[in-house]
């Protein structure tokens, strides 16, 4: 088990201290790594597929070799061509290991076949592909990084599973979770929030266009046209077509601060106290605390999923990088399977 980590390394660029400027410097001015990504479709149990981009890819289903795996699991609209994915992919292939990055339904580049979406509570994709890499590699170690809203569904899926994630998995990690969802999309419709809030929306809509064309009674688009906010997009169409009765529900069912106290696998949570989507004060700090399998990285500075470092921009460097690896290392020589 993990004891508690009780004081943050991470120290911000002096020249990126803003919550914002951390927040979004890597995706407008970072370094886009370009690695020999190896994309697999897999063809999921309700006739849709899921696309998974592989780094260092495990040879055959008879290879010996016991190379751990590295999962790692986008936030909102994301996808494995995000730069904190590409960078935690080249992270785990200049260790040696395999990466291996999810893309949630619709965000391959291609529009998925059922009319359900991804969201911050959908699990059983996860759960699926867990269960599919450890019965074709039986003999890697497994890890999974989760960001944001990745975050969100792995502390959900360890939540949910208890015990059973143990003989799944060595260790995870969550970076920027937004533990309470609800508190999450009221900032994001709120103040500066509304920015980040305006960048998600149109493409969250192209989507729900597109599916509307395809499955015209599940999805209303001239009820899409109509949505101008983050929570009307979660409360109007979100949360319907994934069965949930309004946004509060969706909220209520899926936030990861419910599921911590389920959590049986080593799993390190890194965030910032000024995040901007969910800050320090809404953190379920006593639940971590209480919990002998989370250690937590809590830093005062940091933003969503930023953790910039670095003598200047041009050498830039992403603490969490090096943070999850050291972790996940080290569960790798207490707790192998």
């Amino acid at each position: 088990m993990n004891g508690i980590i009780k004081k943050n390394g991470f120290t911000p660029a002096w020249w990126c201290t803003n919550r914002h400027q951390q927040t979004v410097w890597r995706k407008y001015f970072g370094e886009t790594p370009v690695l020999p990504l190896v994309r697999e479709r897999w063809d999921t149990p309700d006739d849709d597929f899921l696309d998974l981009d592989f780094v260092n890819p495990i040879a055959s289903n008879a290879d010996t070799n016991k190379v751990p795996m590295l999962l790692l699991l986008h936030g909102l609209e994301g996808s494995s061509h995000s730069k904190y994915i590409l960078g935690m992919l080249r992270c785990a292939r200049q260790q040696g290991w395999c990466g291996v990055a999810l893309n949630f339904r619709s965000c391959s580049g291609e529009i998925n076949r059922q009319p359900r979406f991804y969201h911050s509570g959908e699990t059983s994709d996860l759960d699926w592909v867990i269960r599919q890499l450890r019965a074709r590699w039986p003999e890697a170690p497994l890890f999974t990084a989760g960001f944001s809203l990745g975050g969100n569904v792995l502390l959900k899926w360890l939540g949910e599973r208890g015990d059973e994630a143990t003989r799944l998995m060595n260790g995870a990690a969550a970076i920027s979770v937004p533990f309470d969802l609800g508190v999450a999309a009221h900032r994001i419709d709120a103040g500066f929030g509304r920015l980040y809030g305006q960048h998600f929306l149109p493409t969250l809509k192209q989507k729900m266009l597109e599916k509307a064309a395809g499955h015209p009674d599940w999805i209303d688009p001239a009820a899409v046209a109509r949505i101008t906010s983050y929570i009307q997009f979660e409360d109007e169409v979100f949360a319907p077509i994934h069965h949930f009765k309004d946004a509060k529900d969706y909220w209520t069912q899926c936030s990861a601060q419910y599921f911590l106290e389920g959590i049986r696998l080593p799993t390190l949570i890194i965030h910032a106290k000024d995040d901007p989507f969910l800050p320090g004060e809404h953190l379920p700090m006593q639940k971590m605390r209480e919990s002998p399998w989370l250690s937590h990285d809590i830093s005062v500075h940091g933003g969503h999923v930023g953790f910039v470092q670095g003598s200047s921009p041009w050498q830039a460097q992403y603490w969490a990088e090096a943070r999850i690896l050291r972790f996940l290392s080290t569960c790798l020589e207490k707790n192998p399977l």
